[in-house]
């Protein structure tokens, strides 16, 4: 039987990879600060060292991260991020080199002018996040092409599930209304809800994972749907699922800068491996709404 390591075993993705790993009869071992079986941190050396030695994976996903771009996230970041993508590639390179490496990547990293982002986009270091981000991208191309390790990057879009929290604004929308529907009298709150972006399923997203990882001609690939709504169209379907008006309820902040305004993949290549979503933008909403 196959064996992998999650790191960020209990993030969403982590969540959903888990569930795929183990549809295709692979052994799981599950890393996380709160983690059921290996309590730690990607950030530790002799964690990762003793754990990659003792259980020579065929596989290693590293999902851990804070997944804000808050400055005030910066040495979470880097010691998730960056100090974690070298704990875990060069425990790889002395014990099991054989193993199969994938390191989460963002869009968040690219310089957005809004267009399509592909793999050929220029990275561009707009905040601490990315940052560690870039580092991380440049670490795994060192190791494959310095010690041949099989290290694979797939650069997230934004993507949700009934497992993200509240600090995700989706989330925090959903929840709301939610609260609502049960005779909350809450107001909510909001940036600028102009913003588009793409609502990819967390489930469909590590179905990507999977294909990229399990073919040796790509070895880096953005990972989304290529369609953008706005924040403004997830409110209103959500409110319009429970018959209420969204404007009673929804207020935005004055001033509030927001960090793009639109953000969008290209996801050609990816799709050329076979892969594509399954969960549209509705579909989406509705098993968020739905589970709570």
């Amino acid at each position: 039987m196959s064996k992998a390591i999650i790191f960020g075993a209990r993030g969403q993705d982590g969540h959903y990879l888990k569930i795929l790993l183990k549809s295709h009869e692979i052994e799981v071992i599950d890393i996380s600060r709160n983690g059921k079986e290996i309590v730690g941190t990607v950030g530790d050396f002799y964690l990762v060292e003793s754990v990659v030695k003792t259980q020579l994976p065929d596989y290693i996903f590293h999902l851990a991260a804070d997944s804000t771009t808050h400055h005030s996230a910066l040495f979470n970041n880097h010691e998730a991020i960056s100090t974690g993508t070298l704990n875990i590639l060069e425990s790889v390179k002395m014990y099991c080199p054989h193993a199969v490496v994938f390191l989460s990547g963002s869009a968040m990293q690219f310089k957005n002018v809004g267009k399509p982002i592909d793999e050929q986009t220029p990275f561009d270091a707009g905040s601490a996040y990315s940052v560690s981000r870039i580092h991380s991208v440049y670490a795994g191309r060192y190791y494959r092409e310095k010690f041949g390790l099989r290290v694979y990057i797939g650069y997230f879009f934004n993507h949700d599930s009934p497992l993200r929290t509240e600090k995700h604004v989706n989330q925090k929308i959903v929840r709301t209304v939610q609260r609502i529907n049960k005779g909350s009298l809450e107001k909510l709150e909001l940036g600028n809800i102009e913003v588009q972006k793409e609502f990819n399923f967390a489930g469909d997203v590590v179905e990507a994972i999977w294909t990229l990882v399990n073919q040796e001609v790509i070895f880096e690939a953005v990972i989304g749907s290529g369609i953008t709504f706005s924040i403004k169209d997830w409110i209103i379907y959500c409110f319009e699922k429970i018959n209420r008006d969204w404007r009673e309820f929804v207020f935005q902040k004055d001033f509030f800068v927001p960090e793009y305004k639109i953000l969008i993949s290209d996801p050609t290549l990816i799709k050329s491996l076979g892969w594509s979503p399954h969960t549209n933008f509705y579909q989406l909403a509705d098993m968020m709404m739905e589970n709570f």
